[in-house]
């Protein structure tokens, strides 16, 4: 299928807001990006036009789009985009939406600390129990070894 995939760079312009719906949970907040250009003649950058999107994301990256913007906040959206022309009350409306595949923080303009969102699932029971890596087998070629005496100093890594 033909579909009109869009990376927009640009600012939450309103908090997202979270719903649970029968689908899985949805997500939709409203995204601001501004054309900049080098102004020659007064030797500045100069805003211009600012585009509004309303962006919308699903399942896990509708709850971690709620946990992690806030108005504000630079942000990269790559989705598809959908234009869509209404009339209400004798108006005509367009709208641009994005439904969103990925979202991150625009780190040119600061740091963003990542933390991988937990999953509810229980790790499988290990048929046999973890080996103890830190001593070495008896009658091995290392167990006469200096370095089986004198285990390795602990280093702080700055």
């Amino acid at each position: 299928m033909n579909e009109t995939m869009v990376c927009a760079v640009g600012r939450v312009a309103t908090q997202p807001v979270y719903r649970e719906m029968a689908s899985g949970p949805s997500a939709r907040f409203r995204m601001a990006v501004t054309a900049r250009y080098w102004d020659r003649e007064k030797n500045t950058w100069t805003d211009g036009h600012t585009n509004f999107f309303t962006v919308w994301a699903n399942r896990q990256l509708a709850t971690n789009t709620a946990a992690s913007l806030t108005v504000g906040e630079p942000v990269i959206v790559q989705g598809r985009l959908k234009v869509r022309t209404d009339v209400r009350e004798g108006q005509s409306w367009t709208s641009a939406d994005i439904d969103a595949v990925a979202i991150g923080h625009d780190l040119a303009w600061g740091t963003s600390a990542f933390r991988r969102a937990g999953k509810a699932e229980t790790a499988p029971a290990s048929a046999q129990p973890e080996p103890n890596w830190e001593t070495v087998p008896e009658g091995s070629a290392e167990s006469g070894d200096a370095r089986a005496q004198h285990p390795p100093e602990a280093v702080l890594l700055t």
